[in-house]
C-alpha cells in the first residue's frame, strides 16, 4: 500500500493519497482545491487516481474534489448519510457514487470502509482502511474531523457559521455515540485526522500528524469523559468564533465548488487606476506585516498581513460578493501567486486585478500612517476615547478593561456602525495582531482618528492594571 500524507499550513488541513501498487490505483481522501500536488504525487508514483472522495462537507475551505474527480475521470464517492437537508446537491452527477454506512471504495487490493461517524457534521464518514495486499483487518481508520490527535471534531459550526438553530447540543449527542463506538476499536489501529493544531474545527489540537485509536484512548479528553451530559458541556465550552467565512464555505460545499481549470492570476492595472479605486471606496489589500503598513500606507487600503493567520481574517473581511484588488510589492513579485492561491482556498476568487508598489506613497500626499498607543497611553486615556476589543469571545469573558466595547475581528465589518464614528477610538485584542488589522478596517472605512493598542490585552494584564470579569454584556 502506498500512503502520502498532504498538509496545507495555513489551514492546518490534511488530505490523503492511498494505493496498491499492484494495481497502480488510487484514491484520495478530502482534496483541497490545488489538485496538481495530487495529480502530480500519483504520477511520480506510477498510479492512477481512480477514486475520490471526502469525510463531510467542509467549512473551512473549497473542496477540491469535484474538480480532481473531473480533472482525473475518477468516481466521486460521497457521502449519502445524514438529513435531507444536508446532502450534497450535486451528488445526481453521473461521475458520482453515493456512500452509506458500510460501503466499501476499492483502490486494487486495498479497501476503505465507509463508516458513519455523526457529530461533527451529521453527514460525515470516516474510512477503515485495509490492505489487503498484507493483512486482512484495518490497519488504521481516517477520521477527517471526527478524531483528532488530542481532540474532537466541534459539533457546534452549523448552529454558529450556517444558523441551524439547536444544532449543536444535538450534534454533542451524536458525536458521543460515534465516540462510543470509536472506543471499541483496536488500539493498534492508526488514526489519520483532517487537521492540525491551528484548525478551527477544534479547540485543542496537537501538531501531531497522526496517532493511534489507544493512545487517543488514553490521552484524549473525549474519550476519558464517562457521563453524556459532562462531555456535552464540555465538548460545547469554550469554542471559539467560527472565521466569517465558514458561513460561505459550507454553502460552496454543498451545492457544489465551481471548476477553477488551474490557477489564474489576475492582470496587472495601470498605476493611476489605484487613486480612482480608493476613491470610489473600493477594497483594496495590502498584505505588508503591520509595522510596514502602519509605518506609510495608501489611505483606504486594508492590510491584512501575509502570514499563517492570513486565510482566517481575510476570509472574515474581504468580500465574496464583489471585486477586490491586490498590491504588491516589488522586492517580492512571488507573492502575487502565494497570495491568490491562499485565497482561492478559501473561495475568494473575485480578485480584479493587481498593483505593484511598495505601499508606501512617494511625493504629495503624505503617507497615511496607524497612530500607536501604549499600554501606559491606553490606562491614561482621555474620556472621550472609545477602547475597542475586537478578541474572541471567550477571551472577553475571561476579563476585559472596564468600558470596553467588544466586537470580535470577524464581526467588525458589519457592526462598524456601533461603533461613534467622531471620537477617537483605540483598539486592541490579546497581542497586537487582530488590532492592527481592525485599525486598518477603520481608517479605510473612513473613521477619523483610530489607535491600535501596541503589546494588547496580555501587556495590560502584566502591568497589573484593573480587569473586568467577563460578566457583563458585550456590548
Amino acid at each position: 500500500m502506498i500512503f502520502i500524507r498532504f498538509y496545507d499550513d495555513p489551514l492546518a488541513q490534511a488530505s490523503y493519497l492511498i494505493g496498491c501498487s499492484e494495481s497502480g490505483s488510487a484514491v484520495v481522501i478530502d482534496p483541497n482545491r490545488m489538485i496538481a500536488q495530487y495529480v502530480d504525487a500519483a504520477q511520480a508514483r506510477g498510479l492512477t487516481i481512480t477514486a475520490v472522495t471526502e469525510t463531510h462537507i467542509h467549512a473551512d475551505f473549497v473542496s477540491g474534489s469535484r474538480e480532481l474527480a473531473q480533472h482525473t475521470g475518477a468516481a466521486l464517492h460521497l457521502s449519502a448519510c445524514g438529513p435531507p437537508e444536508w446532502q450534497y446537491e450535486f451528488g445526481h452527477e453521473p461521475n458520482v457514487r453515493l456512500l452509506h454506512h458500510g460501503d466499501a471504495i476499492a483502490v486494487g487490493r486495498v479497501e476503505l470502509r465507509a463508516i458513519h461517524t455523526p457529530g461533527h457534521t451529521p453527514e460525515h464518514l470516516s474510512f477503515m482502511v485495509t490492505d489487503g495486499a498484507a493483512a486482512s483487518e484495518p490497519m488504521g481508520i481516517v477520521t477527517g474531523d471526527f478524531v483528532f490527535v488530542g481532540d474532537v471534531g466541534r459539533p457546534d459550526l452549523l448552529e454558529k457559521a450556517a444558523n441551524v438553530g439547536g444544532s449543536a447540543a444535538a450534534g454533542a449527542g451524536q458525536l458521543w455515540a460515534s465516540l462510543r463506538w470509536f472506543k471499541t476499536l483496536p488500539d493498534h489501529l492508526q488514526v489519520w485526522p483532517g487537521h492540525g493544531a491551528g484548525s478551527a474545527c477544534g479547540k485543542g489540537l496537537s501538531a501531531m500528524p497522526q496517532s493511534t485509536v489507544g493512545y487517543e484512548r488514553r490521552f484524549n479528553w473525549a474519550l476519558g469523559v464517562e457521563d453524556e451530559a459532562e462531555f456535552v458541556r464540555q465538548v460545547l465550552e469554550g469554542q471559539p468564533e467560527p472565521p466569517r467565512y465558514f458561513r460561505h464555505m459550507k454553502r460552496v460545499n454543498r451545492q457544489g465548488p465551481r471548476i477553477l481549470g488551474g490557477l489564474a492570476l489576475p492582470a496587472r492595472l495601470p498605476d493611476h487606476r489605484l487613486g480612482e479605486l480608493l476613491g470610489s471606496r473600493a477594497v483594496v489589500l495590502d498584505p505588508r506585516p503591520a509595522a510596514d503598513f502602519a509605518a506609510g500606507h495608501f489611505a483606504g487600503t486594508l492590510n491584512i498581513p501575509f502570514n499563517k493567520s492570513f486565510p482566517t481574517y481575510a476570509g472574515s473581511l474581504l468580500p465574496y460578493d464583489r471585486d477586490f484588488y491586490l498590491l504588491v510589492d516589488p522586492g517580492h513579485p512571488e507573492r502575487l501567486e502565494q497570495i491568490v492561491r491562499s485565497l482561492a482556498m478559501i473561495g475568494l476568487d473575485t480578485i480584479a486585478g493587481y498593483f505593484v508598489t511598495t505601499g508606501h506613497p512617494a511625493g504629495p500626499p503624505e503617507p497615511e500612517r496607524t497612530s500607536q498607543m501604549t499600554i501606559a497611553a491606553l490606562a491614561a486615556r482621555a474620556p472621550d476615547v472609545v477602547v475597542l476589543d475586537v478578541r474572541g469571545r471567550a477571551e472577553w469573558d475571561a476579563g476585559h478593561i472596564l468600558g470596553a466595547i467588544h466586537i470580535p475581528l470577524s464581526e467588525l465589518p458589519d457592526r462598524v456602525a456601533e461603533l461613534p464614528p467622531e471620537r477617537p477610538i483605540a483598539v486592541h485584542c490579546q497581542g497586537g495582531g487582530r488590532s492592527a488589522i481592525a485599525a486598518s478596517l477603520l481608517l479605510a472605512r473612513g473613521f477619523p482618528s483610530v489607535a491600535n493598542v501596541t503589546g494588547g490585552f496580555g501587556q495590560w494584564t502584566a502591568a497589573g492594571l484593573p480587569v473586568q470579569g467577563g460578566d457583563e454584556s458585550s456590548h
